[in-house]
């Protein structure tokens, strides 16, 4: 082969390797960082549902990578380093405990974007979203004060963080409305994913004389041990959890994520992409109401879906006032709203619940 010869075969492979260099530059690498299994049956798995989406929205132009069960702290600053020293252009961290080490990250990679959920802090490269998950909680609220024998719910909360607090909240108002004899038994499991403690605890409210149980924790074992217990009441969390339709779920509350995703992951392949903070609810589709199932009566159904309407529409705030905070001191006057900073921040329980937030 002579000089010319090796050198057009040099200059070939040359770009060959380039083109393929290009192809791969030209895929865009999305991360997803999730805190529990995609088969939790909740919220990891509606997370990992919408990055099915953005893979089928795609297509070739995309590649997902994902892990998941990362805990919250140290492991997931590693994770988080990994996906993006593997080329990652986008990567979604699923859960509060994320915040620090999102950000911690974030730093050491400017050209890398990244978006948290759940959380309030954000950088140049980090942007936040979160669903009003409290709109679902309202119409849930409503339904078990009417569904309710005992006069008591049971409320399965993880960890004392606005978002749970502010769904405990948006549950008793709406559930008092309807039921000035209600009460609220409200069990801390520290957890976003844990079968078994979640079992325990929906097990002990029911001996505590709850018919009705509420979760903001991720698994189906409430479930399970609710149908197990007998008539007692439970709603989907974060997904539908329909294989415990009609009974004992009643409902759900379903977190829609891949509108999000794929509108975010777009702006990233459009160069359009900026740090935002988003924060949507049902009239934007993010939170959608389960099929509410003949389990219910369909008084109690007609008004739960004229609710949802109300809230969707904007016509009516799961915080209207008057309210006062649990100490009696008010809150907000006759036909006040709440505003996001407060709802946000929310580290109070409306008055009428009773127990003490956990410090």
């Amino acid at each position: 082969m002579n000089r010319r010869t090796l050198l057009a075969s040099a200059a070939l492979a040359f770009g060959l390797g380039m083109s393929g260099t290009a192809i791969a530059q030209d895929k865009t690498k999305v991360g997803f960082v999730f805190v529990g299994p995609i088969g939790d049956g909740g919220w990891t798995y509606e997370h990992n549902e919408g990055r099915l989406a953005v893979e089928a929205h795609f297509g070739d132009a995309v590649e997902t990578i994902y892990q998941e069960s990362v805990p919250e702290g140290a492991d997931a600053e590693r994770v988080l380093t990994q996906m993006a020293l593997s080329g990652a252009d986008l990567i979604f961290t699923t859960s509060f405990g994320y915040m620090d080490p999102t950000l911690n990250v974030a730093a050491k990679f400017p050209n890398v974007k990244f978006e948290h959920a759940t959380g309030y802090k954000r950088a140049d490269n980090v942007g936040t979203y979160s669903a009003r998950f409290y709109e679902g909680r309202a119409v849930q609220g409503h339904i078990a004060g009417k569904l309710t024998k005992s006069n008591i719910v049971g409320y399965i909360a993880s960890y004392p963080i606005p978002e749970v607090i502010r769904g405990i909240n948006a549950a008793y108002i709406h559930a008092s409305k309807v039921n000035p004899d209600i009460q609220f038994k409200v069990i801390w499991a520290y957890t976003w994913f844990d079968p078994a403690k979640e079992a325990d605890a929906a097990t002990a409210l029911i001996e505590q004389g709850a018919d009705v149980i509420l979760q903001h924790t991720d698994s189906t074992a409430p479930q399970a041990a609710a149908e197990k217990a007998g008539n007692v009441y439970t709603f989907g969390q974060a997904s539908d959890m329909a294989e415990y339709a009609p009974m004992p779920r009643v409902s759900s509350i379903i977190d829609n994520w891949a509108p999000y995703y794929i509108d975010r992951v777009q702006a990233v392949i459009d160069g359009t992409w900026e740090s935002d903070d988003t924060w949507d609810g049902i009239g934007a589709g993010m939170v959608k109401i389960g099929e509410i199932t003949d389990a219910v009566p369909a008084e109690i159904k007609a008004e739960a879906l004229a609710l949802q309407e109300a809230i969707a529409s904007g016509a009516y705030h799961p915080f209207t006032g008057p309210l006062n905070r649990q100490d009696g001191t008010p809150w907000l006057a006759e036909g006040e709203t709440a505003d996001d900073g407060t709802l946000l921040g929310m580290n109070f329980y409306v008055e009428g619940l009773s127990g003490e937030i956990p410090q």
